[in-house]
């Protein structure tokens, strides 16, 4: 397992459209193992293939306490929206901010398991959240999407900022 280097926002490669996974082979599960190391060592509890600059549309997300209970949607599809609900979300391609966004209380949805093995899911409060955000990441769209331009704007100065002073001190 390798840890993989998370993009950071505005990085114009979080905006590509991640492609469906034809087959669930040696190289998806060796993705998917090394996308949870990353994930867990940021830490962060879920991480979408498009942050690691992967344009596959897999996802990873544990968000159990003890960090050992992984979940892996391959090809996700939200098929059905319930709902609302406000809450603070942060992001590994956006780090230090977190800002409220409103999504689906509830969703419905479906995807492949490691073994290429569709199954279908439901999820409401923290997991629903999660999978949306994660799903919004293979479509290009990040959560700082959802806020006005003017935050939008400020978060990325913030950060452009932060990765100029970061090259100049390697």
């Amino acid at each position: 397992m390798a840890r993989l280097n998370v993009l950071h926002y505005p990085d114009p490669r979080l905006r590509k459209l991640a492609l469906p996974v034809e087959t669930v082979d040696a190289s998806i599960r060796t993705l998917v193992a090394d996308m949870l190391e990353t994930m867990y060592a940021a830490p962060g509890i879920g991480l979408a293939a498009t942050q690691v600059n992967v344009q596959k549309r897999v996802v990873v997300m544990d968000l159990s306490e003890e960090k050992n209970q992984p979940r892996v949607f391959i090809n996700p599809t939200v098929l059905e929206r319930q709902g609302e609900n406000e809450g603070e979300e942060g992001c590994l391609s956006v780090p230090g901010f977190y800002e409220t966004v409103c999504r689906a209380e509830w969703v419905r949805g479906s995807a492949l398991d490691l073994e290429g093995e569709p199954f279908e899911f439901e999820a409401h409060g923290l997991l629903a959240v999660c999978i949306q955000h994660e799903i919004d990441h293979l479509d290009g769209k990040l959560f700082v999407d959802y806020l006005s331009m003017l935050k939008r704007d400020r978060i990325r100065k913030k950060l452009e900022k932060q990765s100029r002073h970061e090259s100049r001190a390697s």
